[in-house]
């Protein structure tokens, strides 16, 4: 079980991160290729990525078991992380002594191969080949899937805006999935072992995460800035077909002509639910579903269900379609 303990100025400093985590996405991700379980959310890309793999990124997994702990400085919580390549710099500006420390814990569990004492030294040419295995497991087994991560995320951080509008922060909290439970000042969260995060005052990232699983995670080091990542769900079939861009005028853009579709993806810029679509439009609750089908097969929209309802909200993709949309009426 893990307890984080608020106090009010905790309340005051949560925040939910505004995107995927490169670093936490790939640490997470590596984990839930060794495993087994989660065979309906993540089989398919499992089976798609393994034969992939080239032998740079695998060294990853000796550091990423399966279960159990991992270092920390693989997942930063400051420095500047909005892109791949600047979240790979600032793992690699991890100062010596946080390398020892966390290798040395790692090592308390887990038989390490020998490259991993240079490591813990900080040897140069060793974070180099560390920093290359990063980007080339981004390039092969998630870059692919990239804009799907995205949008699942974003669809998530829609309907965490929506339960703070409805409860404030302790609605947010209460309302972050079946792992949690919210008994004031204290978030409970099923976890593999027990630990205790006292904020004491320096907030709380909340940080949606696509292949974090089966449980949340955070960070073992409780002095570090507090981040609390969590799984967010998965539409079924994600990760099929094979990924692939459709070829310019092809693919499932052609049907989204009509006005009723273009109103469905309108509605979904804020997040609405397909009940709320319904009665915003006037239309039939099952001729509502078929568009947001054709719009989810488009990459246009993005579903999460929470207690038996779907909620739908634009992806990146969407909204970038409704902007050019209202450049043209201008």
């Amino acid at each position: 079980m893990l307890r984080v303990y608020f106090t009010s100025e905790d309340l005051a400093r949560v925040r939910v991160a505004p995107g995927p985590d490169f670093l936490w996405e790939i640490s997470n991700s590596v984990q839930t290729l060794q495993r087994r379980d989660g065979e309906r959310a993540f089989g398919a890309w499992r089976r798609w990525v393994r034969p992939r793999l080239s032998a740079s990124p695998r060294l990853l997994s000796s550091l990423l078991p399966p279960r159990g702990y991992s270092p920390d400085f693989l997942t930063p919580t400051s420095g500047d992380r909005a892109t791949l390549q600047s979240a790979v710099d600032t793992l690699m500006s991890t100062p010596r002594p946080r390398l020892r420390a966390d290798l040395t814990q790692l090592a308390a569990s887990l038989q390490l191969p020998g490259w991993v004492s240079s490591l813990a030294g900080g040897d140069a040419d060793t974070l180099r080949q560390l920093g290359e295995a990063l980007r080339t497991y981004q390039l092969e087994a998630l870059a692919p899937y990239w804009h799907r991560v995205h949008a699942h995320i974003d669809a998530d951080r829609a309907l965490r805006l929506r339960s703070l509008l409805d409860g404030g922060t302790e609605g947010l909290l209460a309302g972050l999935g079946p792992q949690f439970r919210w008994r004031p000042p204290v978030l409970e969260a099923t976890y593999p072992v027990d630990q205790q995060l006292r904020l004491r005052g320096r907030g709380l990232v909340l940080q949606p995460s696509f292949f974090c699983w089966p449980t949340p995670i955070t960070l073992a080091d409780g002095d570090l800035p507090p981040v609390l990542v969590y799984p967010i769900h998965h539409t079924t079939g994600w990760a099929g077909p094979a990924p692939a861009r459709p070829a310019e005028g092809a693919g499932p853009l052609g049907p989204l002509l009509g006005h009723t579709r273009a109103g469905v993806l309108r509605a979904t810029r804020t997040g609405c639910s397909t009940v709320e679509a319904a009665r915003l439009l006037d239309v039939t609750h099952p001729a509502v579903s078929q568009h947001l089908n054709v719009l989810r097969a488009a990459g246009l929209v993005a579903t999460v269900r929470k207690a038996g309802r779907s909620f739908h909200v634009a992806t990146a993709e969407g909204r970038a379609l409704l902007a050019t949309e209202e450049q043209a009426r201008q």
